[in-house]
């Protein structure tokens, strides 16, 4: 009696379960079907996980598909909906007319363990006075002008006989060229630059490196999905291990200028945000305190080093793939400056074909193709639609960098996409590597500058030969991938690089 009734309620309870586990599904499914007739058209998504099966299939061109739906597209990142913005049009009327209601940023999980909530880049509340004081900060330490230009050139001659040290060998430019693009912005933060060989440096490099790989790996998207994890040992704890690192050299930096700080002459951004932090001590809603300090160095050092040498390392990798592209460089160069006067930004007009290679190094590389991340600060209105405050936003920077109707030669290295019927250079308002509105690229002048002189500098110096050894270390490590029928991209055999939402980084 007593087993017939253990089966009896056992079998009630499975039942129970099914049917209950098949009402969840059903009202899933309702809900979805519910939201996709107020939200802007896009893939289908499946219940509970959305359309994130169909971005881990190939995440590149489930970006680029998505203009296919309009100047508006949801993707759904597991249950919440999400818009991409797919033409400029509809970037500038959210990001520029509407920006109080499209400048916040979507609490990212592993980004708030690492950085607290505090900094300038992923801050949601405060970012708007760290934004402004940091800009600020670095124009009065010469950001756009001169002197910041000055440095770029006197790094470039450092950079030279690094690149050229293993003359005759392969040579893999990474950390030279990390270093280099780095040393500009410490120069500004910390008052000085390290030497190529300085070990605490370039291991910070490595860990920086490490950190940006794995945020955007199955780790990083695991734990954006599961923060619950952070308690738990892991390959996660490295990350963070990683950024704690970074974040004690940078209090140590804080701390020798502490010591020896003249409050009548800053040295440089460190300098100047104790100098606030004392500013601002009677009030009680001040946002510079040490925390944020610390956060906002990081940033700058972040966004100062990696994104312009990833690009810069592309560039490379697109002008030993095409050699004519770099003769005609190299020719123009030698032509105008010779092989001793050092460029400078006032060439750029005199360097239309450089200029515009620079450019396209910029847009075909294209390493950070749905932009930083955006949410909606407030319930608003965009082409007719309701975004509710919380969305998060993407901009498809890979749509618009590479629609056929606008470019010449969307889908192929070429500079003639910055080069107008006479030869001269002329920007598209469709180049957007920067983004738009207020929480447009905080570097975007540095980043300009140092991307300018730095490859007019290599091609004018070392083209050729130098660039083929590249390419024989590139050769015994990587393999080249094949989109749209042209060698466009790299990918790693020996490391394996993650395919994530950012596909710039070459190892």
């Amino acid at each position: 009696m007593w087993t017939t009734l253990t089966k009896l309620d056992l079998a009630s309870l499975g039942m129970a379960l099914s049917l209950s586990f098949i009402f969840i599904v059903l009202f899933e499914i309702f809900r979805i079907h519910s939201c996709r007739a107020q939200t802007p058209p896009g893939p289908r998504p499946l219940p509970f996980v959305g359309t994130i099966p169909d971005f881990l299939k190939n995440p590149m061109e489930f970006i680029r598909s998505l203009s296919q739906y309009g100047e508006m597209t949801t993707v759904y990142i597991g249950r919440k909906p999400a818009v991409f913005l797919n033409t400029v049009e509809i970037m500038k009327e959210a990001l520029v007319q509407n920006a109080s209601s499209f400048s916040g940023r979507p609490p990212i999980p592993l980004l708030i363990w690492i950085t607290e909530g505090y900094g300038i880049v992923m801050a949601k509340y405060f970012w708007k006075q760290q934004r402004r004081f940091a800009l600020h900060t670095l124009r009065n330490f010469g950001l756009g002008k001169k002197s910041v230009e000055e440095r770029v050139t006197e790094e470039s001659s450092y950079l030279l006989p690094e690149m050229l040290r293993l003359e005759g060998k392969p040579f893999d430019p990474q950390h030279a060229i990390q270093n280099a693009v780095s040393n500009i912005i410490c120069s500004i933060v910390f008052g000085d630059r390290f030497d190529y060989d300085n070990k605490r440096f370039k291991y910070l490099l490595e860990i920086l490196k490490e950190n940006i790989i794995q945020s955007g790996s199955l780790v990083g998207q695991v734990f954006n999905l599961l923060p619950i994890i952070k308690h738990f040992p892991g390959p996660h704890q490295k990350i963070y291990q990683n950024a704690q690192e970074l974040k004690e050299f940078i209090r140590k930096a804080v701390s020798m200028h502490r010591e020896n700080l003249d409050p009548d002459c800053p040295r440089d951004f460190i300098d100047a945000y104790l100098l606030e932090i004392e500013k601002q001590k009677s009030n009680e809603d001040s946002t510079f305190h040490e925390d944020n300090m610390v956060m906002s160095i990081a940033d700058l050092f972040l966004a100062g080093t990696d994104t312009t040498a990833t690009t810069i390392r592309w560039g490379l990798i697109y002008l030993t793939q095409n050699p004519d592209v770099q003769e005609r460089c190299h020719e123009e160069i030698v032509r105008v400056l010779g092989y001793d006067r050092l460029p400078s930004m006032d060439d750029r007009d005199k360097l239309p074909y450089t200029y515009a290679t620079v450019h396209e190094i910029q847009r075909y590389a294209n390493i950070v193709p749905s932009g930083v991340f955006h949410e909606t600060t407030q319930p608003t209105k965009l082409r007719g639609y309701d975004i509710p405050k919380g969305t998060t936003v993407f901009t498809n920077l890979t749509a618009i960098l590479t629609d056929k109707e606008h470019w010449k030669y969307p889908d192929t290295f070429n500079p003639e996409n910055f080069l107008d019927d006479n030869g001269h250079f002329f920007k598209p308002e469709f180049f957007l590597a920067f983004s738009l509105g207020p929480r447009v690229c905080l570097g975007e002048t540095l980043a300009k500058t140092e991307l300018f002189i730095f490859v007019t500098f290599l091609l004018q110096r070392i083209q050729g030969q130098a660039l083929r050894w590249f390419r024989s270390y590139l050769s015994d490590r990587y393999h080249f991938v094949y989109l749209n029928g042209e060698s466009s991209h790299l990918s790693s055999v020996k490391y394996g690089v993650p395919q994530g939402y950012i596909h710039g980084y070459i190892s």
